[in-house]
């Protein structure tokens, strides 16, 4: 008998041949379908989330927790402060992440029971930063949100220059001192922006002067030894309308021995004592009828080996120019000086004769290292005190030089 293979000669043959095909492609797809061996989709397959599940929820259902981020992701031009913002409905946060590009991570607080997020600090300038955020709704069940977002690069900017240098021993009265390059009309802004550690710890607050110079100090005279770490996070803060911080540096530096000389400008000496005991005695010359020396408490901020003292410079016209004041240790703003003196006589330990510095006897190019400036100055150093009493001028003001110690604390503090 010949056997002919079904062909489309009839419309039966045809009828038949399809069915036959529909039901192999069936018996196909439930087996392809079943080689993933339990028949579930996979987790993240077009299936699961053409459903709303992961493996997250599978279990019971979609999550009802609701993450929104602000800024939206992809955001560019964003503002440093006040525009990060994390929150949900319908549930609490659990996690939420903000990082740099470089991984350095933003710190924050969750308030309001779970129910929002935001940083405690600004954002710095110009830089990308993810968002990872995590919440559970109250079936336990969690949902999460990703963004990413840039802040704005401003137009202008400022720094602050500081005082003493990274690194640095210093005397017990140094402050911390900062004078920025642009007016400050947020000074609250700027000022949280700097934070201060001490080992051992103390309270240190921060004072203005004017809108562009701000300084750290404790209540009394830092104790030796001191360490002490300043961070600088200005990148990112709006120091005033438009203008940003463009500085983030950790500053470090040590307090040195205890030194506190007390020049008496009636008896016309210097005591220098170190760790509240007289170590040395010096016949200084102060400021003559006229030209009286400050009174007040004043810390060295500067030490020359040499330098000139111009009478032009300081508004007593052509009284003096002298290029070759050897020891000069600058003490205020204004040009006072504790500084060698050869040109004085008689005059130290006797009568005042300067306008208005505490000069000490010494020798034209500072040679002689036995001479009592030459002594002060190798054994002084910057932020050391020097305390003058009994002149016949008034204190001298807090903010002429490094002198905020002429300040009561409250005084200070406001």
């Amino acid at each position: 008998m010949n056997v002919r293979p079904i062909s489309g000669a009839s419309a039966g043959g045809r009828g038949v041949g399809r069915k036959g095909l529909v039901l192999i492609s069936g018996a196909l797809l439930v087996a392809v379908t079943a080689c993933g061996g339990s028949g579930e989709p996979e987790s993240g397959s077009a299936s699961a989330n053409a459903k709303g599940q992961d493996s997250g929820t599978r279990r019971g259902g979609q999550s009802t927790a609701a993450v929104s981020i602000s800024p939206k992701s992809g955001a560019t031009g964003v503002d440093t402060s006040g525009a990060l913002k994390v929150s949900v409905t319908g549930g609490r946060l659990t996690e939420v992440t903000v990082k740099d590009a470089k991984g350095a991570k933003v710190d924050g607080a969750v308030t309001g029971d779970g129910a929002a997020w935001e940083p405690s600090t600004h954002l710095a300038a110009g830089t990308r930063y993810s968002v990872h955020a995590v919440a559970k709704d109250s079936a336990g069940r969690e949902a999460a949100e990703d963004s990413s977002f840039t802040t704005l690069t401003p137009r202008d900017t400022f720094v602050g220059y500081f005082t003493p240098e990274d690194g640095s021993t210093v005397g017990v009265g140094m402050p911390f001192s900062l004078r920025f390059t642009r007016g400050i009309t947020s000074p609250a802004d700027v000022e949280k922006a700097i934070s201060i550690k001490t080992e051992p710890a103390v309270d240190v607050e921060g004072h203005w002067f004017g809108n562009d110079r701000l300084d750290f100090r404790p209540e009394e005279y830092w104790k030796e030894g001191t360490e002490v770490t300043v961070d600088l996070n200005l990148d990112g803060v709006e120091g005033r309308d438009g203008v940003y911080g463009k500085q983030h540096k950790t500053v470090k530096f040590t307090i040195g021995r205890n030194q506190v000389s007390v020049v008496d400008a009636k008896k016309h000496t210097m005591k220098v004592t170190q760790d509240g005991k007289v170590v040395k005695t010096l016949p200084v010359t102060t400021g003559k009828p006229g030209y009286e020396t400050w009174n007040g408490r004043m810390v060295m901020s500067e030490k020359l080996t040499v330098t000139r003292m111009n009478g032009e410079t300081v508004g007593y016209g052509g009284e003096y120019d002298i290029k070759d004041v050897p020891h000069a240790i600058r003490l205020t703003d204004s040009g006072t000086f504790v500084h060698g003196n050869y040109w004085g006589g008689g005059a130290f330990g006797n009568y005042n004769a300067s306008h208005g510095c505490v000069g000490l006897r010494d020798v034209r190019g500072g040679y002689d290292q036995g001479v009592p400036a030459a002594w002060f100055f190798n054994h002084s150093m910057i932020g050391d005190v020097v305390v003058v009493k009994h002149s016949h001028d008034r204190t001298v003001a807090p903010d002429n030089g490094l002198n905020g110690w002429n300040m009561s604390w409250e005084e200070w503090k406001k």
